[in-house]
């Protein structure tokens, strides 16, 4: 049974225009009327070519009750239909205006060439990339602040926290990097060997697998494995306490996040990388020396002979190794840091910038050691 409060349409019609003289409460508490009204008016301005909704008369309209007349205006505006509100109250037209629709009817898509996307795309990349690096060579600096704040106040050096990541990022590493050391090392000398027993100098494995493992392999895959482990601890520990605003409540308390967080991360794995390095190089040659010795037939004497004559020839070669692990330590630290400092609110963003940490570290640990390769063969070293 209706009552003088349930919203009601008055609808009349004058050759091609139609008036609709609205009252009652269009309100959420008669949301089946109001619907069942809305529905009514856009039928029987089916053929009108203008639309007047008189609103003069409602006596309460909530937030549903305006969305549904502004839909509703629109939707007549879709059939290319004239549609305008008149006699509204103030208070009712404010609410009309500020739930009115944005983008019903839909804008044809600009015409676009897939050429000047693409190249739009690689410039972005390319600018994103210069901030990225701006970004680094400032955060670089707050490090080396702080580091010159402990220098100079020894009592601010937090030894625990030192030990602790050295332990994380250098004990615990231990296994799986030499593991994998040695399984390269033994590939390495395996296709070595194939290949250089068809010229009968299967003996040149040794200088192949030397030279190569100590300038090269074993910082590589040392690296990039402490990336792919530490540095995404790293991001994943900063970001979680940039979640939690743990962050912020340093810097309330008067403390550095760079000093308490960064600092002794950046030292602990500055540290540890040069020392994973060698025990990665040990394990390559290791593992080189038993599958020379099982394919290649040289026993364990003329391969520690062998080698040494071949690090000797060249003294360079094993320093080549542990002076550019400290700098990818470095990149690695630095990228790891900045982007779990860079972590919002959500557990999506923590994601991101863990998988972008280990991106970036894999990439910037090639890109360093190309360069290092460059310095040194210019420089005859």
């Amino acid at each position: 049974m209706s009552n003088a409060y349930d919203p009601t349409a008055e609808l009349v019609r004058h050759g091609d225009e139609l008036k609709a003289t609205l009252s009652g409460q269009w309100t959420a508490a008669r949301s089946e009327a109001v619907e069942h009204e809305a529905a009514a008016l856009e039928d029987a301005a089916r053929g009108a070519h203008r639309v007047l909704i008189d609103l003069a008369r409602i006596e309460r309209l909530d937030t549903l009750g305006a969305w549904v007349l502004d839909r509703t205006r629109h939707e007549l505006g879709g059939r290319s239909q004239r549609a305008d509100f008149v006699g509204a109250k103030p208070e009712h037209r404010i609410l009309l205006d500020e739930i009115a629709y944005r983008g019903f009817q839909q804008l044809p898509p600009p015409r676009r060439s897939s050429i000047i996307d693409f190249l739009a795309q690689v410039g972005e990349s390319v600018v994103d990339a210069g901030k990225d690096v701006v970004r680094g060579t400032s955060f670089l600096g707050e490090v080396v602040v702080a580091l010159l704040r402990v220098i100079i106040d020894p009592r601010r050096f937090r030894v625990a926290s030192i030990v602790h990541h050295l332990e994380m990022v250098g004990f615990r590493g231990v296994p799986i990097i030499a593991l994998i050391s040695f399984l390269v090392g033994c590939i390495v000398a395996q296709q070595g060997i194939f290949q250089l027993q068809r010229f009968g100098a299967s003996t040149f494995v040794v200088n192949l697998v030397g030279i190569l493992t100590l300038r090269e392999l074993a910082v590589l895959l040392t690296s990039i494995m402490v990336a792919g482990r530490s540095g995404s601890a790293f991001t994943a520990e900063i970001g979680s306490m940039k979640m939690r605003e743990e962050v912020d409540a340093l810097r309330v308390m008067g403390l550095d996040p760079v000093e308490v967080l960064v600092l002794p991360r950046m030292i602990a794995i500055v540290v540890a990388l040069p020392l994973l390095t060698f025990i990665a190089a040990m394990a390559a040659l290791f593992g080189g020396g038993l599958v020379a010795w099982a394919y290649g037939g040289i026993t364990p004497e003329v391969y520690l002979s062998r080698l040494q004559q071949t690090i000797s020839q060249s003294p360079s070669t094993f320093m080549v190794g542990l002076i550019k692990a400290p700098f990818m330590a470095l990149v690695i630290g630095v990228i790891a840091s900045l982007e779990g400092l860079a972590v919002q609110g959500s557990a999506e963003s923590l994601g991101r910038q863990v998988t972008a940490s280990v991106v970036k570290a894999i990439f910037m640990v090639i890109v360093v050691d190309g360069l290092f390769a460059m310095f040194f063969a210019a420089i005859n070293y």
